[in-house]
């Protein structure tokens, strides 16, 4: 019994959104190497004001209005099907197919 390709690909995408959830939380809250390098010497103040990132719609991995743990998971679902979102439209790209399986372009 072999499956789909299609129902291979969203069991993997459903065992990558609980693991995106429940781990998210977990997530270390300590700067990154960038950051960091910058805190060690000295010269994080010189940046811009406002980072770069502050208005974005998960600043410091939190969903806006959602409290706790579950803000954490749910920003982290939400960037795993982003992700997946832009890999499934570069596969299409890439293949030359369409949304309704047939080659795209050309008469």
């Amino acid at each position: 019994m072999r499956s789909s390709p299609a129902k291979l690909v969203m069991f993997g995408l459903a065992i990558a959104l609980v693991i995106a959830f429940i781990l998210s939380p977990f997530a270390s809250s300590s700067p990154d190497g960038l950051e960091r390098v910058a805190e060690d010497h000295g010269f994080i103040q010189k940046g811009s004001s406002a980072p770069t990132w502050a208005n974005s719609p998960f600043t410091e991995y939190e969903t806006p209005g959602v409290e706790g743990g579950v803000s954490t998971g749910l920003a982290g679902v939400l960037g795993t099907l982003a992700a997946f979102a832009v890999g499934v439209g570069i596969a299409r790209l890439m293949s030359g197919r369409n949304g309704s399986g047939e080659k795209g372009g050309g008469a």
